[in-house]
């Protein structure tokens, strides 16, 4: 099996380099945006056409969700033009593409978790601009798989774990967020899921096995929830010297640009049914929280 990566510096990226890198019976091309611009469809197709890959997977995003709602020409053109892109070349080769998309498609209002076939309705540019690349992937590749996650941390890059302890160092108390509830997921076990996928399709390539997948972290809890874990832990490990004061604020007390989901509950029985992929555990994950600070 052949896999080339797009988006090999970012959070997700660095986590399949990391666990391809492991694997012997399975060849890898990952690059990073000066290497690969997914916005450029000659490179895209010049790369995917001499490499010849059995998969292609995109871990390339513009992800800084506020600043879309002003910078909204780069946002489309990372966002939808580039999965376009990919997936087109794709199609091309006979591969399958691997997306990733977020809980920002849908609009939060829904007092259940939601599933795969729930209504989307992106509140902002930013999940106007990843429900238009599932489209646009949907469309161009008929082989392929997209996976909408949410509230993504792991030990590369810029992510709320990281921001809570470089702000508990600095600070007596920190005030977060607690009426918006989500799955925090980490990124090492995207990145798991992605090459269980890989390999299941590399030896059962069936349609039905084709669309649209969630998985994100378990057990849903508030950001101020998540925080309050996340300094627990930090304390335990003796990253902190002392317990932070965490004050539980409402999402009116922090306003910011671009409009947040106040349900990001992910359904995830769907990739758990057809392949077999259990929920993240963030708070496993967190127990290598060491690695993050």
């Amino acid at each position: 099996m052949k896999i080339l990566i797009a988006g090999k510096n970012g959070q997700l990226g660095r986590c399949l380099v990391n666990q391809l890198e492991a694997q012997t019976d399975i060849s890898f091309l990952a690059l990073d945006r000066e290497q690969l611009d997914i916005t450029d469809p000659i490179q895209v197709n010049k790369i995917v056409t001499e490499f010849q890959p059995n998969i292609i997977i995109n871990a390339a995003a513009y992800t800084a969700v506020d600043k879309a709602e002003q910078d909204t020409k780069l946002v489309y053109s990372v966002n939808r033009d580039g999965p376009q892109n990919l997936a087109l070349a794709a199609c091309k080769v006979n591969a399958t593409i691997i997306h990733i998309s977020t809980d920002y498609v849908f609009d939060g209002s829904s007092s259940n978790s939601y599933t795969e076939s729930d209504v989307t309705a992106p509140q902002g540019e930013y999940g106007r601009s990843k429900l238009a690349g599932e489209q646009v992937v949907a469309n161009a590749c008929p082989r392929h798989i997209i996976i909408r996650t949410a509230w993504v941390f792991g030990e590369h890059g810029n992510n709320f774990v990281k921001t809570i302890l470089r702000l508990a160092k600095k600070k007596d108390s920190l005030a977060v967020v607690a009426d918006q509830f989500g799955g925090p997921t980490y990124a090492g076990d995207i990145a798991n899921a992605i090459l269980i996928i890989s390999n299941q399709l590399a030896r059962d390539d069936h349609d039905h096995t084709y669309g649209i997948y969630h998985f994100s972290g378990f057990p849903y809890v508030s950001w101020h929830t998540f925080a309050q874990n996340i300094l627990d832990i930090a304390v335990e490990q003796g990253l902190l010297d002392k317990p932070i004061q965490v004050n539980p604020i409402i999402t009116l007390d922090y306003p910011t640009p671009a409009k947040r989901p106040a349900n990001s509950r992910l359904n995830c029985h769907k990739i758990d049914r057809i392949f077999g992929i259990q929920q993240s555990d963030w708070k496993v994950a967190l127990t290598k929280i060491q690695e993050y600070s």
